[in-house]
């Protein structure tokens, strides 16, 4: 596949908390030409290795994950309605009306959120809470829904699929995380395509479950071990109307990725990302996480006895909707800037603090 190929169908693989795996594979077929080997763990954590030039070198792991918001059905009832449970952080406010694509026993079925006529709604400005949703998938009893294929704790997903704005910012559903999964594959891609064969050994991860507590990704440091990592997520982009910057920040679209300063990001990985960016010519923009970054750099961080990790974030709008929103420009900023990391490293390097 072309890179454009490949995203475009790993923006249209569903992969809900849990349920990641059709899209993994896609993902490890795509990265395997430009790596040694090819692991997934029991949950479907996957990532493939490329080797270093000598045995023995450190590993540094680059990590995004593979899942994405979603619903589950919590009871159909015996009108054949369905009530919802949230996958990861999905949001009541903006869930009625829509479409969802849920997988049962026996395949794909869609349905709709009920959305009462605005004519005949007595809370017709207030948002809905999670129990009033409901789903219709055009069944009139309980067993006609189960006919489909469907049981309780069957996932679904929003319909929406990729489309390109002014031929420079990509919208779609699941760009939260799954645009830095391919970021980390395209890294390895183009350090294939340069035959850069680095002096450190570098595990591109596609970690499961980060919408639910960052799971996946505390479970592969575990059994890993890296060096040094480095963490993609996608943050805010804080350049709409009605957003205080005093308050979030200023983090733009178009202006290169956001790389966290805060406790957990170690400062000697963040240097070293500034000083490749400078040198290459490469955007980057800072923000502070204050504490906790809210990313899967929180469980890699604190791994065994730790590891050297920080978090460098795709600026994003619209955040688990169904229109997040990036920039073409900052989706290759970010692979650039992971491409020219890696090659700055050196056998000898050591991220650690030392007295």
């Amino acid at each position: 596949m072309t890179p454009e190929e490949f995203l475009e169908e790993l923006l249209d693989t569903p992969a809900p908390t849990g349920m990641e795996m059709d899209a993994q594979r896609l993902w490890a077929q795509y990265i395997a030409p430009y790596t040694d080997e090819q692991e997934c763990d029991a949950y479907g954590s996957t990532w493939a290795v490329l080797k270093a030039a000598r045995p023995g070198a450190p590993t540094l792991m680059l990590d995004a994950h593979a899942d994405e918001i979603g619903f589950s059905i919590r009871h159909i009832a015996d009108n054949g309605f369905a009530y919802l449970e949230r996958c990861g952080g999905s949001d009541v406010a903006i869930a009625r009306g829509r479409r969802l694509r849920f997988f049962g026993t026996d395949g794909e079925v869609c349905g709709v959120i009920g959305n009462t006529a605005i004519h005949i709604r007595d809370d017709a400005d207030k948002a809905p809470k999670l129990w009033d949703l409901y789903v219709d998938f055009g069944c009139d009893s309980r067993e006609e829904v189960e006919a489909l294929g469907l049981r309780v704790g069957d996932c679904g997903v929003y319909c929406d699929g990729p489309l390109v704005l002014n031929d420079k910012r990509i919208v779609c559903r699941a760009l939260d995380d799954r645009l830095c999964g391919y970021i980390i594959a395209q890294t390895a891609r183009t350090l294939h395509e340069q035959g850069i064969k680095p002096e450190w050994n570098i595990v591109f991860a596609n970690t499961v479950q980060e919408e639910i507590g960052c799971v996946g990704a505390g479970m592969l440091a575990y059994r890993l071990q890296p060096d040094a990592a480095i963490c993609l997520d996608v943050t805010h982009a804080t350049d709409t109307p009605g957003l205080s910057q005093a308050r979030y920040g200023d983090v733009r679209l178009g202006k290169g990725a956001a790389l966290s300063f805060g406790p957990v990001c170690h400062p000697n990985v963040n240097a070293r990302l500034e000083l490749v960016a400078e040198q290459g010519d490469i955007p980057l923009q800072r923000e502070t996480t204050g504490r906790g970054t809210g990313t899967n750099t929180d469980q890699v961080y604190r791994s065994r006895s730790g590891v050297p990790a920080t978090n460098l974030s795709l600026p994003l709008r619209y955040m688990h909707s169904p229109v997040e929103m990036a920039d073409r420009a900052d989706v290759q900023a970010c692979t650039d800037l992971l491409v020219a990391f890696v090659k700055s490293l050196k056998a000898a390097d050591d991220f650690r603090h030392r007295l």
